[in-house]
């Protein structure tokens, strides 16, 4: 068979839409019952993303892929049952459900001699199967496996529950209780102002300050924003002044709500996008806290020398990027990075591919939907790839670039503008 394809979710339907449209021959195999990745809600003994409160953090005009809009009759901001819900719509109307085999895992992924790659996958039963391909596209993003930080003196003896975000479904599932939630990311934000709701106290562990921005700025949301010309022609010190007066005037320094002041410039790190969090800690139903230092017994003790009673401890401290079904050293190289020409191409690999391994200040389907029109290009032999030492340099260059505005955080190497990306990707 010409293509396999990993991975089902949001950038793999559109890498499997693309293929179709140009006649291309492809499998796909997704691990979970269904289509749509993050976005569906995990059945009984699955594990995944999908609390209940989950929702769409950029509008649906620009979510939704361009050939097949979201319905007229959902919210600007859809939820993650109606997320799901579409993107299993997405799949039927484009026809590609015939292509795609559920509960099945990949195992490994390996080049041959000639050129082809062999594809070790097992389905629900256990049962394993070995093919051989022309080509991989790897679509099974970058939130593959949660990070959990080293557990804090006294985790043995703590007598509340300690989880990650990945298994966290409902406030109401602690409701009366008190519960402490770690980190200020975009599941930190949302379950902390979920648990507001049923939970007798909420409180918000932040080791280190993150710019939070509202979904709209004037009116107009943050993804058009991202996109719109006027915004684009700005420098990068133009936009950064920009949306900081803008916060300033709609609501103040961060500290002015208990929490810390980020160490760093706008854009030169994730920002964590609500509406909501601001509220509730003003309105009392979430209480800022600085980092966890030890627990003693049904206590948590912060670094300012602080304490409070907790039933549970919910880790919202992000995934890490795991691909162990591919070769050692890629996408990601030895110093952390993820290292793909135009985030895209593996050069050192001739054949296999990566849709949505980028993260954007917006919507990404624009983004993963141009990804996956160039590899089908790329595919059909419509678009010829250079030399591989023409792409390392291209990469060297790109990640310099991206070490002058992020430095060496994590996941620096992901980050994208959107505008001039999807330029880059118009020329290839």
């Amino acid at each position: 068979m010409s293509v396999c394809l990993i991975g089902a979710g949001l950038s793999g339907l559109a890498a499997a839409h693309a293929l179709r449209s140009r006649g291309v021959d492809f499998v796909c195999l997704e691990r979970a019952r269904d289509v749509g990745g993050i976005w569906r809600r995990p059945q009984a003994g699955e594990r995944g993303p999908g609390y209940l409160s989950l929702h769409l953090n950029t509008t649906k005009d620009l979510t939704g892929y361009a050939d097949h809009p979201m319905p007229a009759s959902y919210p600007v901001y859809p939820r993650h049952s109606q997320m799901a819900s579409y993107l299993r719509s997405f799949a039927e109307w484009a026809d590609v459900l015939d292509h795609i085999e559920l509960e099945t895992s990949v195992e490994s992924v390996r080049a041959e001699a000639d050129g082809s790659w062999t594809v070790v996958s097992a389905d629900a039963r256990g049962h394993r199967t070995s093919r051989s391909f022309a080509q991989v596209i790897v679509a099974s993003g970058h939130n593959t496996e949660p990070s959990m930080p080293e557990p804090p003196a006294g985790s043995e003896t703590f007598t509340g529950t300690i989880l990650h975000a990945i298994d966290y479904r409902d406030g109401s599932d602690y409701a009366g209780r008190d519960v402490v939630v770690v980190g200020l990311g975009a599941s930190a934000v949302d379950i902390a102002v979920d648990l507001s709701r049923h939970a007798g106290q909420t409180l918000l562990s932040v080791r280190r300050g993150l710019h939070i921005l509202p979904k709209q700025l004037y009116g107009t949301p943050l993804d058009e924003v991202a996109e719109a010309p006027w915004w684009t022609s700005m420098s990068l010190e133009e936009q950064r002044r920009f949306i900081e007066q803008a916060l300033f005037v709609a609501r103040g320094k961060l500290s002015d709500y208990g929490l810390p002041e980020p160490d760093h410039p706008l854009f030169a790190s994730a920002v964590t996008i609500s509406d909501d969090i601001l509220s509730r800690i003003r309105h009392g139903g979430v209480t800022p806290k600085p980092a966890i230092d030890f627990l003693d017994g049904d206590r948590v003790v912060f670094t300012d020398g602080t304490s409070a009673r907790a039933d549970a401890i919910v880790h919202c401290t992000g995934y890490r990027m795991a691909f162990p079904f591919l070769p050692a050293g890629c996408p990601v190289g030895p110093a952390g990075s993820v290292e793909l020409y135009k985030r895209v191409v593996a050069p050192g690999h001739p054949g296999l591919y990566f849709v949505g391994l980028v993260r954007p200040h917006g919507s990404v389907t624009r983004l993963v939907e141009a990804q996956s029109r160039w590899i089908a290009r790329i595919v059909t032999g419509e678009a010829v790839l250079p030399e591989p030492e023409v792409m390392r340099k291209e990469i060297a260059g790109y990640l310099s670039g991206i070490a002058g505005q992020y430095g060496g955080r994590e996941g620096a190497s992901i980050q994208v503008n959107v505008a001039p990306y999807l330029r880059e990707l118009g020329e290839e």
